[in-house]
């Protein structure tokens, strides 16, 4: 069984995400959906609402069917090597994007040979778009149902509001 995962931060998952679980999905029998616990970030939703909001996207779609959602910290490798997959899926927007992920990709292969790196470059549309751009708009009111699955814009803008009172 060729098993994947996608590893971010998720906070929240985008249309650009989506783009890329969709379209990884197809080459593995499984897609593991890797959310970080990053101790360093500040994230909006915590690491199991992140999974919720994953999940409830997941659900919604079918297109998809062979996905796991599932929060974890410390090295992607060592998840990697915990549920047996071989190979990790990043989305790349830009240049900028591949000088980094190239450099991970190469760390991660370091210490683990076991496992590659794959490269989705984002869909044309969604080239701009990251979670940070999606929490800047949200914070301010403003309309993130273009950036965002339909399924989700309600819990980010409760989540702003649950933060201001």
């Amino acid at each position: 069984m060729k098993i994947g995962i996608y590893p971010g931060s998720f906070d929240p998952i985008t249309l650009g995400h989506l783009d890329v679980i969709i379209r990884a999905s197809g080459i593995v029998d499984k897609l593991i959906i890797g959310v970080l616990k990053n101790s360093a970030k500040r994230p909006l939703f915590t690491s199991e609402e992140r999974v919720a909001l994953i999940e409830k996207v997941i659900r919604q779609n079918s297109n998809v069917s062979n996905i796991e959602v599932e929060a974890f910290d410390g090295l992607l490798v060592n998840f990697a090597r915990k549920k047996n997959a071989k190979l990790i899926v990043r989305g790349l927007r830009a240049i900028t994007d591949f000088e980094y992920e190239l450099q991970i990709a190469q760390t991660n292969h370091k210490l683990n040979p076991q496992v590659d790196t794959i490269f989705f470059t984002t869909s044309v549309e969604f080239s701009y778009l990251s979670s940070s751009v999606v929490k800047e708009i949200a914070s301010h009111g403003g309309d993130i149902r273009q950036f965002v699955p339909e399924a989700i814009v309600q819990d980010i803008y409760d989540k702003f509001k649950s933060r201001s009172v």
